[in-house]
Parts: structure tokens; C-alpha cells; sequence
């Protein structure tokens, strides 16, 4: 049972609530009937939905609600008893009508609703008079067998009567127990009164106890400022929970420093041994090396308390971050409810026959994506029906089914929202689009002669443009794939179409799950953390500077037979200049309708997930950037406004103030020895693997298990871990596991060099993290140095 706190709602307001569910429920069930009209099930939801707004539109004197919702109600049980059959579509049509108008009524405002019926009572009576003709038994109709209502009730008082529902009427009884809303999974039950008196209003709920099968919920209403102001709470308790790792590392290098200090006063006492000291002195070093012992044990709880809280305190943030994230979506289903009506009512209206299905109700998506969805897919399901269904007779002549099928589907794919809009129409005619293409000036025939299918569609998504010679209601007037675009690109998202030739057209759109949390790509630029939104991203490459040709002062590149500007990141967002030493460029690919750009940044720093701080407002737009984030440690970082920065990168190209990218000079400063540490307890191996990396230009520190290792990475700076497997406090796997679980180190690289050379040994080393897995056999030739060259240079 669900419980929600209505206490500062009006009565008008809680009847408009009451409408707005039961008519959903109103018109998915009645597009039920018209493929299955025997769903006992669909009848029983009919009859109760009409039931619930008939009390609700009564307690608040909404007379043409009251009349509409009674005559519906009168159908559905005469459908129920048998004597009628609600199947066709014309039958359908004028209950739909009468859900529209009860809508319509739920709308008004408090001031004008009187008014208004009487201005329409004409227009109320003949509807509720062609409902009416509906519910007249037909002397044709065969009987059908009446629904049974089973439910497990406990009548609580001899004051309340349960009765079957089409055996009551107004005066029957004073309440009727009805399903504010009918789900696979919960139901909303609420009480009604069949007529307002005074009774009825003393009639509370707490007088009837019921039983069901569904789990309790209790939901009270959030604005979504209240949503929004705790989803940047709970962010922020993320980011500061990560404060505590650097103050542990410090205590670590404190309690190093402490042990040198014990060490320091051993060996002077032992220095001061057979010598004729002071008195005192001796028992003043014993008490020095006692209160040394004593704070190094100290130390030691306090880290283990320390690392104890660290935990429990990071697994709350991130329970209480996935919470406050789960409270702000919701299921795909909510936001799509209209659209089996529209397609309906729009396929009827072209003469056309259509199937509408929708996969992925449950998918959880954004509550603020969810919201403008709505625009860019009704205009896509729009195009679908009007450009992509042919008439019956056309498919039949095609060899196809009078019955087009139109697929609405949405679902979570590589961290995104992923949906999806496809038909089994005549797709696009490329001959045709070309042909517009020419006839708009858009291009000239030759060029458009060339272009692929892919660049072809890409024409349809720009204002303005359309195939249709005639304008209407539903198509040619260019708009619609246009506004879809933009809103997806709102969101930082991606619309593509793909289509071929008498079988269909499918549009995909890519979405981040929520505006809240977006999935980037972090870059340095200068010296300074970036991020890109991977939905903006076409790709990441690597590019030789060998292979990069400068022609008129502009560099470009190859990739995938196709050649993009190669522009610095650092000379578009205006920073210091930076000189790469590495012979390959590391280039993000970015582009919008009309330019594609490779940017050179600095190096990547791999995949974050950030939560997205809006930039203050005072500050206006900001030039090639959207917005800021928080990183683990703390420390802020922008993200990147892609279109921007591809309208940034046109205006400079334009007045040729882009220079190329700089190349590696004699003068560059070395760069400082990469460090590694290596972990094993075999004294032999360590020293075989120092000297072996030494010689080759590395600077190597050893440790002699997992725990001594475990604690010099915490408080050293190492460009790569190499451990054993096999050692004493803590093994190898337990290592590496500490080490990429930390959100500090989980993108230091590890290898693992084991005697074991099994593969279910080498996949458990790979599972916990481990980027490389050898034998130490590999001591014998160039794989371990190898290896060493992949994961961090020479």
C-alpha cells in the first residue's frame, strides 16, 4: 500500500491528481480492447477507473465530470455483464473522446470550471449521449461471462458494506473500496464516497483494515529543487570523504618518520655502550626509546581506527550517493504513456494500420530527461507514421503486412540511455532526397551524387528541410528531426538515423542516465585536468608525428580514410603553450553538424564519472566550457562545451590565428627517471629486477612483502608496481586489489611476475587488476623489459 502526504493539496488539486492517473489507465486499457476486446482484466480496470472519478468529480460538484465518468462506467459493467461488446473502433473513438473531455475538466481552474460547463453543456450532453447509445444492449450482442472481483478484505465495522460492484448504485453504500492506479507490481488503493454527506465525510479509512500481497511504500512529494539541492549534498559528501585517504597517507609517512627516530635513539645508545656516561643519561635515553615505543603503538591504533572510519564512512557516501541518485529517476514508462494514444489516433487519422510497441518501460532514466523527451520523440513517432508506414494496400502490394510495426525502446547500454525508434516502412527514397537536396540549393548534384547514405540523412535533421511537396497538419513543413536534434544535443547527447530502402528507418538516440552524473573523458591541457563528455566523443587516437603534413599552416591526420584538422587544445582555451616530447600525439576527436576537429592535448588521465556543478550564474557563459565537477581528491575541474569549442576552433581558423601543433626541441628539459617499486620476498628476485631496470635507465625502490609494499605506495610516487604473488601479510592479489580499489592508485599500473604460470593463476591476477601477468622466466629474455616500455616508456 502506498501512503502519500496530500495534507497541502485542495480539493480541486487532489480531483486533478485523481483524473490525470485514472486517465492514463483509461486509455491504455481501452487500446487493449480494441486488439483483444475479450480481457476481462482491461474491463474490470475500465469500470473501477470510471467509478473513481465519478466520486472524486462529485465531492467537488463537477457536474459534467460526474454525468461523463457515470455513462462510461454504465458501458463498462454492461461490457463486464456481457451485453455489450466494446471492440470497435469507432466505439473506441467516443470513449476516448469522453477521456479527453474529463481531462479537459481536470484542467480548468477553480474560477472558470462552472462557467465553462455551461458554455459547453451542449457539446457535454452529446457526448454523454453517444456513450450512452453505446451501453444500450444490441439484441445481436452474445453474452459474455461475467468478471468475478476477488479480493481478500476484512469487513472492519457493521457500519461498512462491500458489494459487487455493478450492483451498486448512488445510495447503495457509503464508500466502494476502487484502484487509484492498476501496476504488476503495487496498488494504490484508495476510499471514495458515493455521495457527499456529512456521513461520508466522517468515514475514514482507519475503519477497514486490508490485506495484500505487495510490499509497504510510503512516498512523500519532493519539488525538484529539494532533489537537486540533496543530489549536490550527497556529491559533496563523496568528495569529502576522500580527505581522509591523504590524512591517513600522512600519518603513514609520520609513523616512517617515527620509526627512523626509534632507530636514531637505538643506535646512539648503542654508540654510548661501555662508555662512562652521566648520571642519568642512560636512564634518560631507556625513557626516550619507552615514550618512542609508546607513540609509535599509539600511532599504529589510531591509523587502524583511522582506516576502520575511512571505510565505513566511504561505503555511507556512496550508499547514500546511489540513493539520492535512484530518488531522481524514474521509470521510462511515466513519461511515454501518451504515445500508444497519439499513434493511435495519428495512424487512424492518415488511414494507416500500426502497432505500437513499447520495449524498456522499467528502464530508469533522468526525471529532468525524462521531462523534454517528450518533444523530439513525438516528432520522431510522427515522422515514422506519416514518411515511414505505407498505406495498407501498399504493403500488401510490397509483400508485407497490412499492419505496420512501430518499436519505441529504451535501455541502459555501456553506462548510457540508450532509445530507440524504428519502423518496418518504406525508409527513406535516396533518389528522392537527393533530388531535394538539389532542388533546395543545399548542394549541387554532382557533389550530392557522391555522398554516402549516412551523409544523406544527415540532411534531413537541418531546419526547414523536408521531402514532402504539400504541406500538413502532420508533415512538410521542415520541422521536427531539427527540434529532436537539439534537444538530445541539450543534454549532450547524440541522434542518429539509420535506414534502408523498403524495410525501415530506425533512429538511435545516446543519453547520459542522468544530468546529474555525467560519464567523461579526463584530459590534461597545460598542465590542467579537462573533461569531455564521452557522448560528445567520436574517438580517441594516438597520431605519430611523423605522419602529420602541414599544408597552408593548417596539420591534419587520417583516420578511417578521412582527413581532420589537427588543432592544439591549449592555443583554443587560450593557455601556455605546451611541448609534447612523445613522438605520438594523443588527439580527441570532436565535431558538430558541420566540422570535425582532432584536438592535441597533453595526455589522458582515463574515465571519470563526475557530478556536475553548475557554473554561478553571475559568471554568464564561459567560453568553451558547459559547466565544473569535483574530483576524488578534491580538486576542480572543468568540463568542455564541445560545440562550443568547434565554433571556437572555426573562428580561429577563419582569421588565421591557430598555429601548428609544436614538435619536440633539442632544448626540451629531460625528463626525470620513471620510478618503480618492486614487491617480493625472494631476495634473489628483487635484486635480479632492480638491477635488470636499473641498467635501463629506471630508478627502483624494493619492498620486501604486500603489507611493506602496500605501505610504500601509499607514501612514495612510483610509475609502476611490479609484485609476486606468493608472500607472507599479504599476498600479491591482495595487493593489487588495495591498490586499484584506491581512488588514488587505480590507475597506477601493475604487473604481476609469478613462478605460477597456470591460467586460472594468470585470470585471477587479471580479475584483481593486474595490467600485465609474466613468469619469471622472463628474466631470460626482453619480456619483462618490454613490458615495463608498454605500461610507462623508457
Amino acid at each position: 500500500m502506498k501512503y502519500e502526504d496530500l495534507s497541502n493539496f485542495s480539493m480541486m488539486d487532489l480531483f486533478r491528481m485523481e483524473v490525470e492517473n485514472q486517465a492514463a489507465l483509461l486509455n491504455n486499457s481501452l487500446l487493449a480492447l480494441e486488439t483483444n476486446p475479450n480481457i476481462a482484466a482491461e474491463l474490470e480496470s475500465l469500470m473501477r477507473a470510471a467509478h473513481s472519478i465519478k466520486g472524486a468529480a462529485r465531492i467537488v460538484q463537477v457536474e459534467g465530470a460526474v454525468k461523463i465518468a457515470h455513462v462510461m462506467e454504465d458501458c463498462f459493467v454492461a461490457a463486464q455483464k456481457g451485453t455489450i461488446r466494446v471492440d470497435s473502433a469507432g466505439t473506441i473513438d467516443v470513449l476516448l473522446h469522453g477521456v479527453d473531455e474529463l481531462i479537459r475538466l481536470a484542467q480548468l481552474s477553480e474560477s472558470d470550471i462552472h462557467s465553462w460547463q455551461i458554455e459547453h453543456q451542449a457539446e457535454i450532453d452529446t457526448l454523454i449521449a453517444a456513450i450512452a447509445a453505446i451501453a444500450s444492449p444490441a439484441p445481436e450482442a452474445h453474452p459474455l461471462p461475467p468478471v468475478l472481483i476477488q479480493a481478500e478484505i476484512e469487513p472492519p465495522s457493521e457500519n461498512l458494506a462491500i458489494q459487487p460492484a455493478d450492483n451498486l448504485s448512488q445510495s447503495d453504500a457509503p464508500a466502494l473500496l476502487v484502484p487509484a492506479a492498476i501496476d504488476s507490481t503495487e496498488q494504490t488503493f484508495s476510499i471514495q464516497p458515493l455521495s457527499p454527506s456529512k456521513e461520508d465525510a466522517q468515514f475514514s479509512a482507519q475503519n477497514s483494515k486490508f490485506k495484500f500481497q505487495n510490499n509497504t511504500e510510503r512516498v512523500v512529494r519532493l519539488s525538484a529543487e529539494n532533489l537537486n539541492r540533496l543530489m549536490g549534498l550527497a556529491g559533496e559528501s563523496l568528495v569529502e570523504v576522500n580527505w581522509l585517504q591523504p590524512f591517513a597517507d600522512s600519518l603513514f609517512k609520520l609513523r616512517k618518520q617515527q620509526g627512523e627516530l626509534s632507530n636514531l635513539l637505538e643506535k646512539l645508545q648503542e654508540s654510548f655502550e661501555g662508555e662512562q656516561l652521566k648520571a642519568g643519561t642512560t636512564e634518560t635515553l631507556n625513557f626516550a626509546q619507552q615514550k618512542a615505543s609508546e607513540c609509535n603503538q599509539t600511532l599504529n591504533e589510531r591509523l587502524s581506527e583511522l582506516e576502520l572510519f575511512s571505510r565505513r564512512f566511504g561505503n555511507l557516501s556512496d550508499r547514500l550517493y546511489r540513493e539520492v541518485i535512484a530518488s531522481h529517476m524514474r521509470p521510462f514508462a511515466d513519461g511515454v504513456q501518451g504515445f500508444p494514444r497519439m499513434v493511435r489516433d495519428l495512424a487512424r487519422h492518415l488511414g494507416k494500420q500500426v502497432k505500437f510497441e513499447i520495449v524498456g518501460k522499467s528502464t530508469q532514466v533522468d526525471r529532468d530527461i525524462l521531462e523534454k523527451l517528450e518533444a523530439p520523440l513525438t516528432h520522431i513517432l510522427q515522422n515514422a507514421i506519416a514518411h515511414g508506414i505505407e498505406f495498407p494496400e501498399e504493403r500488401l502490394a510490397a509483400g508485407k503486412p497490412a499492419d505496420g510495426t512501430v518499436r519505441l525502446e529504451a535501455t541502459h547500454r555501456a553506462g548510457m540511455l540508450s532509445i530507440t525508434i524504428s519502423d518496418d516502412g518504406q525508409g527513406v527514397n535516396f533518389n528522392r532526397l537527393r533530388e531535394k537536396i538539389v532542388e533546395k540549393n543545399l548542394s549541387t548534384s554532382d557533389i550530392v551524387a557522391q555522398l554516402t547514405e549516412t551523409e544523406l540523412i544527415d540532411f534531413l535533421f537541418l531546419p526547414g528541410f523536408s521531402t514532402r511537396n504539400t504541406v500538413s497538419q502532420i508533415s512538410g513543413r521542415g520541422v521536427g528531426l531539427d527540434v529532436a536534434q537539439s534537444v538530445v544535443r541539450e543534454f549532450g547527447g547524440v541522434l542518429r538515423a539509420v535506414s534502408k530502402q523498403g524495410k525501415g528507418m530506425s533512429f538511435h538516440l545516446q543519453l547520459p542516465l542522468t544530468l546529474s552524473v555525467i560519464r567523461t573523458l579526463l584530459v590534461e591541457i597545460s598542465g590542467e585536468p579537462y573533461a569531455f563528455p564521452l557522448t560528445r566523443i567520436e574517438r580517441i587516437v594516438l597520431v605519430p608525428k611523423e605522419t602529420i603534413p602541414l599544408v597552408e599552416n593548417r596539420q591534419y591526420f587520417m583516420t578511417d580514410n578521412q582527413t581532420i584538422g589537427l588543432v592544439a587544445a591549449y592555443q583554443v582555451l587560450e593557455l601556455n603553450p605546451f611541448t609534447l616530447n612523445s613522438e605520438d600525439l594523443p588527439v580527441v576527436i570532436i565535431s558538430d553538424r558541420s566540422s570535425r576537429y582532432g584536438l592535441v592535448v597533453d595526455r589522458f588521465l582515463g574515465e571519470r564519472d563526475l557530478v556536475v556543478r553548475p557554473l554561478d550564474p553571475r559568471l554568464g557563459k564561459v567560453q568553451d566550457i558547459s559547466a565544473a565537477a569535483i574530483l576524488e581528491d578534491g580538486s576542480p575541474v572543468l568540463i568542455i562545451d564541445v560545440e562550443d569549442m568547434v565554433r571556437s576552433i572555426d573562428k580561429l581558423l577563419a582569421n588565421g590565428r591557430l598555429n601548428p601543433v609544436s614538435s619536440a626541441g633539442d632544448s626540451a628539459p629531460s625528463a626525470p627517471r620513471k620510478r618503480i617499486l618492486v614487491v617480493d620476498d625472494s631476495i634473489t628476485v628483487r635484486e635480479v629486477e632492480r638491477k635488470l631496470l636499473e641498467n635501463n635507465g629506471y630508478e627502483v625502490e624494493v619492498a620486501v612483502n604486500g603489507v611493506d609494499g602496500w605501505n610504500a605506495v601509499r607514501t612514495g610516487q612510483y610509475n609502476l608496481i611490479i609484485t609476486d604473488v606468493d608472500m607472507p601479510r599479504m599476498n600479491g592479489i591482495e595487493l593489487v586489489t588495495q591498490i586499484k580499489n584506491h581512488s588514488n592508485f587505480k590507475s597506477l599500473p601493475v604487473m604481476i611476475v609469478s613462478y605460477k604460470d597456470r591460467e586460472e593463476d594468470r585470470l585471477r591476477g587479471l580479475e584483481a587488476g593486474a595490467n600485465y601477468y609474466l613468469t619469471k622466466s622472463s628474466f631470460h629474455d626482453d619480456t619483462l623489459l618490454n613490458a615495463v616500455i608498454d605500461l610507462i616508456g623508457e
